[in-house]
């Protein structure tokens, strides 16, 4: 970064990039009590004399330099009409003075000028994701963490579906709330994006076009991503879908590049009832939706779920469902954890914990099955107790490797051998190389969807939390039409 000249005589260490930013627009700059507050006034002029309209300021705290911060940020110089805010840290009451600030002022930006010991590394992500819930850009020294993009580009009833991270749950979860809200009436157009998806949005729409074990395999054969979400939407949902890819993804959910937006628009002429946007591991589709829901794996570290920029993605959704709480993934009181976690960051927020069960999308019952899956492999014993238990099949091997071509092939030639159904989730390399060992060897193909399984929570089911939050949303809605 270069040092940028002010009439003030104190350079600033932003980058060009950042001071473009500062276009006439207002920001709300983030103060402390550890600076001397002349450095503190000089500073904020030299930012409006690089284009930004300082209207407020937010003391965080800090009282070495600074006793009375009211009466001593009061400036003679630009930033005289700047509102101060001010809040106990510990309290939390900072947070709610940001807050404050941003709906009184309706900045563009908020500039943080604070540094430590009065906010940490752990603030920081803290005030980021309060400061992003309002879909404000946060800039620092060295940072800028930008809202992720939503265009507004749907025309229908939405809700998007979202995640903290990979390998959750979100797929499944996906399919299951748009059986919901077909069987009720709902009409739903799933739009999906993948690392591994199509470079045009691709619109699937089963009752016109057969999807089954063949026709992957023949898309696998052509070099395709055969086992890509869109394609296990419209397989085991039933309902149209459109495929699209992304690259990359940001701290707070955002692609680096895609084709979603793209996809989206597709809906207008394809979709009679609601759309839902289903996003890729902890990445965002970049359209704005009516509604949106959020999936907590239980078995991922606490601090991702309920910090840094987890926090930001339950502040931001309607409902959350937190998947595998159960042992060996989490244990009770890690459930607890997130259970009260989310009530602490987000008390409106209603929220369902669940554990994943297999379903079969055919009958097995006394067939001998060989599973294929990527859950962890900790969890095989419950996958194939609930499949020879409530399914009436003989699981005689099981690969948890799915996500592992060499591993998976391993597991193939060590226990297909007494098996006469492939039963695999549509996954990674569950087409490309299971489904082709498969038919190679004259196995039956059934696909496998995993379904959430309600332990407790602010509502009593998946279906209960979904259409509640669809007749929210036609209910918000209604004034506009």
């Amino acid at each position: 970064m270069s040092e940028t000249s002010t009439d003030t005589g104190i350079p600033l260490h932003l980058s060009d990039a950042t001071l473009d930013r500062f276009d006439g627009d207002d920001v709300v700059c983030l103060v402390d009590g550890e600076h001397y507050p002349p450095v503190t006034t000089a500073t904020l002029d030299a930012l409006e004399s690089n284009g930004a309209i300082v209207s407020g300021l937010v003391f965080l705290g800090g009282t070495e330099k600074i006793e009375n911060p009211t009466a001593e940020l009061a400036t003679t110089g630009t930033t005289d009409a700047a509102q101060i805010y001010t809040g106990k840290a510990a309290d939390g009451d900072v947070l709610e003075a940001i807050e404050r600030a941003i709906l009184e002022q309706d900045p563009s930006f908020v500039v943080d000028l604070s540094d430590e010991p009065v906010v940490t590394y752990e603030d920081r992500f803290e005030i980021a994701s309060t400061i992003l819930t309002h879909g404000v850009d946060y800039v620092g020294a060295d940072f800028v963490f930008e809202s992720p993009e939503a265009n507004d580009v749907l025309e229908q009833p939405s809700l998007s579906i979202i995640g903290t991270g990979k390998r959750i749950g979100k797929t499944a979860v996906g399919v299951s709330i748009a059986r919901t809200m077909d069987e009720e009436g709902y009409d739903p157009t799933m739009v999906c994006m993948g690392r591994g998806g199509p470079p045009d949005p691709v619109v699937i729409d089963t009752s016109e076009r057969t999807i089954d074990a063949d026709a992957l395999i023949e898309l696998a054969e052509r070099g395709e991503h055969a086992a890509s979400d869109y394609l296990e939407d419209a397989l085991l949902a039933g309902v149209p879908t459109v495929g699209c890819r992304r690259c990359g993804g940001g701290m707070a959910g955002n692609p680096v590049a895609s084709n979603v937006v793209s996809g989206a628009e597709q809906t207008v002429d394809l979709a009679d009832g609601f759309v839902i946007m289903e996003g890729s591991g902890a990445t965002m589709p970049p359209v704005e939706t009516d509604a949106r829901i959020v999936l907590i794996g239980a078995a991922q570290p606490l601090e991702h779920i309920l910090q840094y920029f987890g926090q930001y993605r339950v502040q931001t959704s309607d409902l959350a469902v937190v998947t595998m709480c159960e042992e060996p993934l989490a244990s009770d009181e890690k459930v607890r954890q997130i259970e009260e976690g989310i009530t602490s960051i987000a008390p409106d927020l209603e929220y369902l914990l669940t554990t994943f069960r297999p379903e079969p999308g055919e009958d097995v019952s006394g067939r001998s099955v060989f599973v294929a899956t990527t859950a962890p492999e900790s969890v095989a014993p419950t996958i194939e107790t609930a499949l020879e238990e409530e399914h009436g099949c003989d699981v005689v091997g099981l690969s948890t490797n799915l996500s592992n071509r060499p591993k998976l092939r391993a597991d193939l030639d060590e226990g297909m051998g007494e098996a006469d159904v492939l039963l695999t989730e549509i996954k990674a390399a569950s087409i490309d190389v299971a489904g082709r060992y498969a038919k190679e060897n004259g196995l039956e193909i059934v696909f496998m969807h995993n379904e959430a399984t309600p332990i407790r929570g602010s509502v009593d089911s998946l279906d209960a939390g979904v259409l509640s939050l669809c007749e929210r949303t036609l209910a918000d809605r209604q004034p506009e039409e």
